[in-house]
């Protein structure tokens, strides 16, 4: 599938829903199964007004979400299931994409999983979607950078269709973990995905000011799937108050700011779309064309970085030192941590404690499945210095965009 841009995704699911009768007793998922033509009845009025891709409600129907609300072991037939009846409605008027959630679990030593778990449960999922005939993956809704690179990782292992990535943020561009979008982004638009932006958190005019933060260092097409509006509460019942004219207001700018693809998201509406599809096909796309490009920028979850000008590209770091003992003596002068990996044993330690990293990471090691093994782990975007060839580093650097 080629993306051509400006595109237009639909609105909201789960708002839509509850306004055609779903209270949230069961699941979504298993809701919408009961009732398929309310969805379609939704994504068909999606289309009508606009849209071009509509969301498959797969939303939460990973392994993880699916137990949590009493569903085992039907996460392939949930997916597909869920898929059929969005692929019935979209015909060859609109593509699906198969919705990717997150699965609310954190990393050891924050939580109990380990990254290679998250990686298996999307993988479930996403081999799931793939087969059900998605046109394109859509990884939505994201607040952790470990859930993110597991669904990216999880999806390319199975399908090269593109990906879209989405976090949600608050006003000040922070994700519920503290990290920023920015540094998210830079981590994210290396890993072999199409587009990434924001969905949810925020009405168009907060995430306005975040998408400019990002367009100077972005590399990929933003993607616009806001809020209509903040929540209220009007008499118990949670109100968005942002009308298609005021929600459309900032098109322009946003086209002008290297967003290529629009949507709504809760409290949105067919109106809203039909707003946008209006003032979208009368504005251009700017594609971005980042200040940043050819610049080597390296990121942990919460910090991009520069790199030092002290560092000579393609010159390992002077040190011998592995990771444990490398933060043990670590001090203010040194602007990167640079540790020598050289067997395995240290990975467990490297996945555990990655997180206290708060300068541009730079391996160093002659194996390259050791150092794949430790891009795998590190939720970041580090640096290769060593005498690996091109040839062994270009795949790393598409799949985990590790910089060399």
């Amino acid at each position: 599938m080629e993306l051509y841009y400006p595109i237009l995704l639909d609105g909201a699911t789960g708002t839509q829903l509850q306004k055609h009768g779903y209270s949230g007793d069961v699941c979504a998922e298993k809701w919408i199964l009961e009732h398929p033509v309310i969805l379609q009845n939704i994504q068909k009025e999606y289309i009508e007004a606009g849209s071009q891709v509509v969301y498959a409600p797969t939303f939460g129907a990973n392994r993880i979400k699916l137990g949590e609300n009493g569903i085992h072991d039907q996460t392939e037939e949930y997916n597909k299931r869920l898929v059929a009846i969005s692929r019935e409605i979209a015909g060859d008027k609109a593509f699906v994409a198969g919705d990717i959630s997150p699965t609310g679990k954190f990393l050891r030593p924050l939580g109990d999983k380990q990254f290679e778990e998250l990686v298996d449960i999307y993988t479930e999922q996403a081999k799931a979607l793939e087969e059900a005939g998605v046109d394109l993956f859509a990884i939505e809704t994201m607040m952790t950078v470990s859930d993110a690179r597991a669904a990216i990782l999880a999806v390319r292992s199975v399908s090269e269709k593109p990906i879209l990535v989405t976090f949600t943020c608050d006003e000040n561009g922070k994700t519920l973990m503290g990290s920023d979008i920015l540094a998210v982004m830079t981590i994210m638009q290396h890993m072999d995905i199409q587009a990434f932006g924001m969905n949810c958190s925020v009405g168009p005019g907060e995430m306005l000011q975040q998408l400019k933060r990002l367009h100077p260092y972005a590399e990929v097409p933003l993607i616009a799937k806001p809020n209509a509006g903040f929540p209220e509460i009007v008499d118990g019942q949670t109100v968005y108050n942002c009308p298609p004219e005021e929600f459309t207001a900032e098109i322009e700018q946003m086209l002008g700011n290297g967003v290529g693809i629009f949507g709504g998201c809760c409290g949105s509406d067919a109106s809203h779309i039909e707003a946008l599809n209006a003032k979208v096909s009368k504005g251009a796309f700017v594609p971005p064309a980042p200040e940043a490009e050819g610049k080597l920028i390296c990121a942990t979850e919460k910090v991009m970085f520069a790199l030092p000008p002290d560092l000579e590209i393609g010159q390992p770091v002077p040190c011998d030192q592995t990771l444990e003992e490398y933060l043990e003596d670590l001090d203010d002068q040194q602007t990167v941590i640079a540790p020598c990996m050289k067997d395995e044993s240290e990975l467990t330690y490297f996945e555990d404690c990655q997180f206290m990293i708060d300068r541009p990471l730079v391996l160093q090691t002659d194996s390259a499945d050791l150092l794949e093994k430790a891009l795998r782990l590190y939720q970041g975007r580090a640096l290769y210095q060593g005498n690996l060839s091109a040839a062994q580093l270009v795949p790393l650097a598409r799949k985990y965009g590790v910089l060399f």
